[in-house]
């Protein structure tokens, strides 16, 4: 990411935010192996290529890798993503339902209605990605599923939070034009240690006369939900638009903002 916010002539400060925990004796993933090997799970959905090894990984760990495979073979499978796509394709596992871009839970349940796929009495199991997806659960309940969550890893603050403090102090500061964010849970651990500092509000207030930069629609939620408006979400969701056609139109917002 540095080398691309250079190469479109601006001065990157990456700030390393979180850190991928995997969940040891991971007592629910046991639970659902049991189940999907008793053929209580219908469907199952991988929101991530990272999450979708992880399990894997987790599962080798008490099974064989080949019964756990064979018994995905024979229930219904969605992805969220390009990711978990690739990593699903090397298992040889058919895959019935890909969501679209931006490839949020939205997508999924759109994708599922474009084809007529009832979840009503569906046992669904899903494939976490650092933290649960409430508002996914709460949809498929509403729509009459039973739904098990399967959390493989967590996302934690890193061992080394200077990082982090640092960009709060440098935001309240003045010293960013632009702020992206890649991810929801960036947001949350900016917000703990602006919490920590007792620089929420100052650090809302800067981040607020900065351009505001999200990588996709989950990203522009958190946003949104910690108080700050969105100036721009890259379309695709990818690195590249998001560097790219935002510091494109940076300067424009910025005149407007300040």
């Amino acid at each position: 990411m540095r080398a691309l916010i250079e190469r479109n002539q601006a001065v990157p400060t990456l700030v390393h935010s979180m850190d991928e925990i995997p969940l040891d004796n991971n007592e629910r993933v046991k639970a659902f192996c049991e189940k999907l090997f008793r053929n209580e799970i219908d469907v199952i959905v991988f929101l991530t290529g990272v999450g979708a090894t992880a399990l894997l990984n987790a599962v080798e760990v008490d099974y064989p890798r080949e019964q756990f495979l064979e018994a995905l073979r024979n229930i219904t499978v969605t992805v969220r993503g390009p990711k978990p796509t690739v990593v699903l394709r090397k298992w040889e596992v058919p895959i019935d339902y890909a969501a679209l871009e931006p490839n949020t839970w939205h997508e999924i349940i759109s994708v599922w209605d474009q084809h007529d796929f009832s979840v009503t009495d569906k046992r669904i199991a899903i494939q976490e990605y650092g933290k649960p997806v409430q508002d996914f659960y709460d949809e498929l309940h509403a729509r009459g599923a039973e739904v098990l969550p399967v959390p493989v890893y967590r996302w934690a603050l890193p061992q080394d939070l200077s990082g982090l403090r640092n960009a709060v102090h440098a935001t309240i500061q003045g010293e960013f034009d632009v702020l992206m964010f890649t991810s929801a849970q960036q947001i949350s651990h900016v917000l703990q240690i602006a919490e920590v500092e007792q620089l929420t509000e100052k650090w809302l207030q800067a981040a607020s006369q900065t351009m505001i930069a999200s990588v996709g629609p989950a990203c522009s939620e958190a946003l949104q939900q910690a108080g700050l408006s969105v100036d721009f979400e890259a379309s695709p969701p990818k690195m590249g638009p998001l560097v790219k056609d935002a510091l494109q139109v940076a300067p424009e917002i910025l005149a407007k903002k300040r």
